[in-house]
């Protein structure tokens, strides 16, 4: 006769709970630094959008002869207010987007800094800070680039 006993196949409590370690470990590691990257991708954006926004402003500019008014707003570049004749736009090709964190850009002409002044005041919504809750500006680009 052939005693054969049947070995069961598969993984053991603590085989699972090494790999889980494992796994762990290397999630704390790669996390922190996957959302540092996402926080520097955010900014990158928003300051993108500015500089598009800006070209944008420039256009309706050289059409209308100022820039549009605080209460026309960025809205102005996409969709004609009904008192301008020269307005040749759209000079966006859709709506302004928020920014990438969610809240409306503000848009003030005139500036305190310029002819305009477009800003987000970055994932915290609160103006300063630094990283990720750092205001992107139209005025100050070297130091929102950081």
């Amino acid at each position: 006769m052939h005693d054969a006993r049947i070995r069961p196949t598969g993984f053991t409590l603590l085989e699972l709970l090494v790999v889980l370690v494992i796994l762990g470990l290397l999630a704390a590691y790669v996390g922190p630094r996957y959302f540092g990257q996402l926080g520097k991708a955010e900014s990158k954006t928003a300051q993108t959008q500015v500089v598009a926004f800006g070209k944008a402003l420039d256009a309706f500019r050289l059409d209308v002869g100022r820039y549009p008014s605080s209460s026309e707003g960025l809205l102005a570049l996409y969709q004609k207010p009904e008192q301008l004749s020269s307005w040749f736009g759209p000079y966006l090709d859709k709506p302004p987007p928020l920014d990438p964190w969610g809240k409306a850009y503000e848009y003030r002409s005139p500036g305190q800094h310029g002819d305009y002044d477009l800003f987000s005041l970055g994932k915290d919504g609160i103006p300063g800070g630094s990283a990720e809750n750092a205001d992107i500006t139209s005025w100050v680009t070297s130091q929102s680039m950081k």
